[in-house]
């Protein structure tokens, strides 16, 4: 069988091609700017060009037809509009990669399953592939369009820490605070549950849903079935690095209201809230799907990855500063209170 991945090789899609690249039934083709093309395993074919030039992208499709194809990399209709012209009649199924963040904010229950609403009106970011969703399956219901509907939780790899609160250039500068002895901060009082699932994970029950007759106009979530707290991630970190955690746990309103970070979609919006998925549906679709990577094993190795490779170091010191400042104001504020 034949796939064609726009994208390809980002935290979730890499993880993805390089195990179907060891699948026997399945060859694969990426189609993208050929960024990281060095990563690639033997056997993973490539067709060079920008998605985005629809006409290009068309010259280079020209004659091809695919088992599936999943975009990675979409996150407004206009995108997913473009697809549907380039790959329909052309694919026996359409995967694409929404976002479990669409989910109801705030919840009504805090066990998530499929039919949990799509309501987000903390995050642009969400309400986007809400959008994509709604377009994609009004094409499967008047066009016959095969689309099937991931929705990711947080994921990560060896190269990214699942944080909540850190800069624009990741999460480096928060292992420099801890590694200096300063606090770092945690929205709330760190007790929410949250879960993390690592992408090798992921991997498994997203092959396992390509190809699968099952899926066509249904959606899905793949997560892990562990829930961790905030404190407990930032604990498990500190570990591993071999020092005390000391901690400014921050209202996620305020930081909200003070930081230039988009705290409002990603923590109002995303990660402030309890979530714990319900699991049960790729499971029936993907038998033996079952997430092995538990959340501490994930978090050291990918701290013990960062620690070892120097180009994903990036210092940010306008993140640091920022921290800084929130923890001397609410430090300030408390001196201010007991003193009456």
């Amino acid at each position: 069988m034949k796939a064609l991945f726009i994208g390809g090789t980002g935290t979730i899609s890499m993880a993805i091609t390089r195990l179907l690249s060891q699948h026997p039934d399945w060859e694969l083709t990426l189609l993208n700017r050929g960024t990281r093309q060095t990563e690639l395993p033997e056997g993973v074919k490539t067709i060079t060009a920008d998605i985005s030039d629809e006409a290009a992208a068309a010259k280079a499709l020209a004659g091809k037809t695919f088992d599936c194809v999943c975009d990675f990399i979409a996150f407004e209709p206009a995108q997913l509009e473009r697809d549907f012209r380039l790959f329909a009649g052309k694919t026996k199924q359409f995967i694409f990669i929404s976002s479990a963040s669409a989910y109801q904010k705030p919840l009504s229950d805090y066990l998530i399953t499929e039919s949990t609403p799509l309501c987000n009106p903390h995050w642009a970011y969400s309400r986007k592939k809400i959008a994509c969703e709604e377009f994609l399956l009004r094409m499967y219901r008047e066009n016959g369009f095969p689309v099937t509907i991931v929705r990711p939780s947080h994921t990560y790899d060896e190269r990214s820490l699942p944080l909540a609160v850190k800069g624009s250039r990741g999460a480096w500068q928060v292992i420099r605070r801890m590694q200096e002895g300063k606090r770092v901060l945690i929205h709330g009082d760190g007790s929410s549950l949250w879960t993390i699932t690592h992408n090798t994970d992921f991997a498994k029950g997203f092959v396992g849903l390509m190809g699968n007759v099952h899926a066509i106009g249904q959606a899905y979530h793949i997560t892990s079935d562990e829930s961790v707290t905030w404190n407990q991630i930032y604990g498990i970190i500190a570990d591993e690095l071999g020092v005390p955690l000391k901690v400014c746990h921050v209202p996620s309103d305020f930081l909200a209201a003070v930081g230039s970070y988009d705290f409002e979609g990603s923590l109002l919006g995303d990660k402030a809230a309890t979530v714990v998925f319900d699991n049960s549906k790729i499971k029936r679709a993907v038998p033996g799907f079952a997430c092995t990577v538990r959340a501490d094993q994930g978090l050291r190795r990918t701290v013990r990855h960062l620690l070892s490779t120097p180009a994903l170091q990036q210092e940010d010191p306008e993140f640091d500063a920022f921290c800084d400042r929130v923890t001397a104001a609410l430090d300030a504020a408390k001196q201010a209170v007991l003193r009456g």
